[in-house]
């Protein structure tokens, strides 16, 4: 792999074979290997792992978080050769094999991250077929990066599509149902499973809806509320996405929730601004302090914007900040039931401690309509 201020990390190849250009970011993820190769907040990015074992427990379909792996590439320290585990049906690299996702493994992780984590997230290049390091030079060159693309329109559902879980797709806990089963017409900038499954296991029926959709067109649906999921990418390039939300929270009493990149077009279409980070936020274990209890939660995070908090309008209260680094975690809106949060609550993987915002805003939905 060849960053580009020219460092050069090399391994092993495994996966599939070829090139890719990518985004080189890391995940202090302990496990949860499956779910991390299929989110598709991760499409256009290179990603390293800091644990050092990756493929001992295989794969299975139960685990994905979307129908492809987006990513770019895949960097490892050691790859298991044995999978054990009663729910695997493959290894990993059966799963990068069929998705096309070149990796490598035998690579000093510890060194690319202290490196990513001193100069920042760059663009790189990585090669598993025997490519000349000149020509993957020239190659990463040319390459503008991913900063300047609507990468949502890449991992979007192609057209409106009703969610109906599986018939292995059951609540592992018990869970807060609706009083009725409110329509929520979720617009998919990249959504995970986990996010709509933890939708519908409240009694609420879902419609993902591309990341283009007019406003109009989502009001015709008639939705009890909106849903503004995760994806990749740089969030002020989901222009469409902004205009969208823009129009949306004209309806002051629509119940709007977001998450990650929802949480961040949610702030642009009130008029904030987005920055990018050094190197995001990336893994299971990343502590957010609830400021209204002081309560900190332990929480999964994928992300390499930030709201800047000095740019929120005077309407909206930040509810969440970083324990690592006071970047804003959660906001609400103070005259409206609209809310969003930068973190994960469905986890997969990770802890549940924030599940209770699914929670919430069923509740601000019955608020709106109590029969």
């Amino acid at each position: 792999m060849l960053l580009e201020d020219g460092t050069v990390f090399t391994g092993l190849p495994f996966g599939w074979r070829g090139v890719r250009t990518g985004e080189a970011v890391f995940s202090t993820g302990m496990a949860g290997y499956q779910e991390a190769l299929s989110d598709p907040s991760y499409c256009g990015q290179i990603l390293t792992l800091t644990v050092p074992h990756v493929g001992n427990y295989g794969v299975n379909p139960e685990d994905v978080e979307s129908r492809a792996l987006p990513l770019a590439g895949f960097v490892i320290t050691h790859r298991a050769r044995l999978h054990s585990n009663w729910r695997a049906r493959g290894t990993l690299e059966d799963l990068l094999r069929s998705h096309n996702v070149p990796a490598l493994e035998g690579v000093d992780t510890r060194a690319l991250v202290r490196h990513l984590r001193t100069n920042g997230t760059m663009r790189a290049i990585l090669s598993t077929d025997g490519t000349p390091i000149e020509a993957l030079a020239r190659t990463l060159a040319d390459w503008a990066g991913i900063d300047g693309e609507d990468l949502s329109r890449r991992v979007t559902v192609p057209m409106p599509e009703p969610f109906v879980p599986g018939p292995d797709e059951q609540s592992p806990i018990p869970v807060r149902r609706a009083a009725r089963p409110f329509r929520v017409a979720a617009i998919d900038f990249g959504m995970k499973r986990n996010i709509v499954r933890n939708l519908a296991w409240r009694g609420l029926r879902v419609t993902a809806f591309p990341s283009g959709t007019d406003a109009r067109d989502l009001l015709d649906f008639a939705p009890d509320g909106v849903f503004l999921s995760n994806g990749p990418g740089n969030p002020a390039m989901v222009e469409a996405g902004i205009a969208t939300v823009r129009r949306l929270l004209q309806v002051r009493d629509l119940p709007i929730f977001g998450i990650c990149l929802g949480h961040q077009i949610l702030a642009l279409a009130a008029g904030a601004r987005t920055v990018k980070l050094p190197f995001g936020h990336r893994g299971t274990n990343h502590p957010v302090q609830d400021l209204a209890t002081g309560r900190v939660w332990i929480t999964s995070q994928n992300h390499g914007y930030s709201v800047d908090p000095a740019s929120l309008p005077a309407g909206i209260e930040i509810t969440h900040v970083s324990l690592h680094d006071r970047t804003v975690e959660g906001m609400r809106f103070r005259d409206r039931p609209v809310f969003s949060v930068q973190f994960h609550p469905e986890a997969s993987p990770g802890p549940r401690d924030a599940l209770v915002l699914f929670d919430r805003f069923v509740e601000a939905m019955e608020a709106r309509d109590p029969r």
